[in-house]
């Protein structure tokens, strides 16, 4: 018996119509802004607190939040705001390859479920090591959203308006760490440091839901892909039976997984090979050093040089307000001049990652940007700004140390304005493998299973 093709024929899945580009931006950054806010919470005074210390007349004081509770010392303090990067580390990689044969909103909707345990659990924490692994556990959360977010925000922008729709979206980035920082220094101070991480935890709760009750959206080369490998199995699917094309499709899925291995090889040496991606990135690991161990330091290092009770409220004041007047201006700025990457090094570099590189790369290259920006910037920046402190005790030279490496960041990037290279994003080389097409700078989730062409 022949199996029919109109059995197993799978129409591409239509956007439900209240669910816009505008809103799916919306979506995004809230989401974004509540897993940078735990990045503030974890950095203020309030949660992250500071150890008993004694003067030379015996006096002593009690140690706060969770330095003070743990007794730990600036290196220990340092080594938990990096360790969440481990996760973060591992699994951006493996969530951007899991796209491929995956739904990447269902990949959210996991991610975020993570997320949200671990969080949960960082409040619960009764030792050292165990928030440490709920750090590490947060890490695998938030890397299944920073590298699938944007390519899902780059597909559905229209197309005047994509670097605008991404500073948007990248500042709930800083405005995120400072709401962070206020509101584990308030929780923190009025309550209990557990409480601001428990808090954190219920807000993601609905978004983490929300990733496996709705109809998923597909990105623009995955959704071609799977349609791809529909017409695919149609062409055969009348010639042979129902066992034969079970035992087919089994033998398919161990080839695919066989398969991703090697593409992700090839795909991550085209991303090293790319002269304009590897400055970007070296750039912006320098930067990260800094932002990362001022972001965990700074509301400490402020409260101890100027004894600034308020420290945690100015940090983030001056936070959102530098973040958000910089990542838009940088939008806005590149949106006006062109789509060359020249002009894109004096603009947001997370517009440089998407569009140096072919479509299908987008995920890896937002992830690889990601881990390495962390690994080697964030990762090692705040232990050793901790080692630091505990060696030389003086808090206004560490931050002279650390804010002098800013001119390596600036050096590096001065050096990508000589390069130059073509906006790769729309490679028609690529048309084979993506193949939905959005004309007229339509946003591709306005399209439903009409409005899209699928080729075979």
């Amino acid at each position: 018996m022949g199996l029919s093709s109109s059995s197993i024929t799978k129409d591409p899945p239509a956007t439900p119509s209240w669910f816009t580009p505008e809103r799916l931006l919306i979506l995004f950054c809230v989401i974004n802004m509540i897993n940078y806010v735990d990045q503030g919470v974890i950095a203020s005074n309030g949660v992250n607190g500071s150890i008993r210390t004694c003067d030379d007349k015996g006096i002593c004081t009690s140690g706060s939040g969770i330095q003070g509770e743990f007794d730990l010392t600036n290196f220990q303090d340092g080594l938990l705001s990096s360790a969440f990067m481990v996760g973060l580390l591992v699994a951006s990689p493996i969530f951007a390859s899991l796209t491929k044969s995956h739904h990447p909103f269902r990949l959210i909707g996991v991610g975020l479920s993570v997320w949200t345990l671990a969080a949960a659990g960082c409040g619960s924490a009764f030792s050292f090591w165990f928030i440490a692994i709920c750090r590490m556990l947060v890490g695998v959360g938030e890397a299944s959203f920073i590298s699938l977010a944007a390519p899902f925000i780059d597909d559905s922008a229209p197309v005047s308006q994509k670097t605008a729709w991404l500073a948007m979206f990248y500042i709930c980035i800083p405005t995120g760490i400072a709401v962070g920082y206020v509101y584990g220094g308030f929780v923190g101070s009025q309550f209990n440091w557990r409480y601001a991480f428990w808090g954190e935890a219920l807000l993601m709760l609905p978004f983490a839901v929300f990733g496996f009750a709705f109809e998923p959206l597909q990105l623009k080369v995955a959704d071609s892909e799977a349609s791809k490998l529909h017409d695919h199995i149609l062409v055969g699917a009348d010639s042979m039976s129902v066992d034969e094309f079970k035992k087919t499709s089994k033998s398919v899925n161990i080839h695919n997984i066989l398969n991703q291995f090697s593409q992700f090889a090839k795909d991550m040496k085209a991303l090293l090979v790319d002269k304009v991606y590897a400055v970007n990135i070296f750039g912006y690991i320098a930067y990260n050093f800094i932002i990362g161990a001022y972001s965990y330091w700074g509301p400490k290092a402020g409260y101890n040089i100027y004894h600034m009770e308020n420290a945690d409220m100015m940090f983030g004041g001056i936070t959102i307000v530098c973040g958000i007047l910089g990542t838009l201006s940088g939008g806005f700025i590149l949106d006006r001049l062109s789509a060359s990457i020249y002009k894109a090094f004096i603009a947001p570099v997370n517009y440089v990652s998407l569009h140096c590189v072919k479509p299908s790369l987008r995920p890896l290259s937002m992830a690889i940007s990601t881990v390495s920006i962390h690994i080697f910037g964030d990762v090692p920046s705040s232990p050793l700004m901790g080692v630091l402190q505990d060696n030389i005790n003086n808090w206004r030279a560490s931050a002279l140390i650390l804010t002098s490496i800013l001119f390596l960041a600036a050096g590096i990037w001065f050096i990508g304005v000589s390069l130059h290279s073509d906006d790769a994003s729309n490679d028609r080389s690529e048309s084979q493998v993506c193949t939905v097409t959005v004309d007229n700078g339509t946003p591709l989730l306005y399209g439903n299973g009409d409005e899209s062409s699928y080729e075979a």
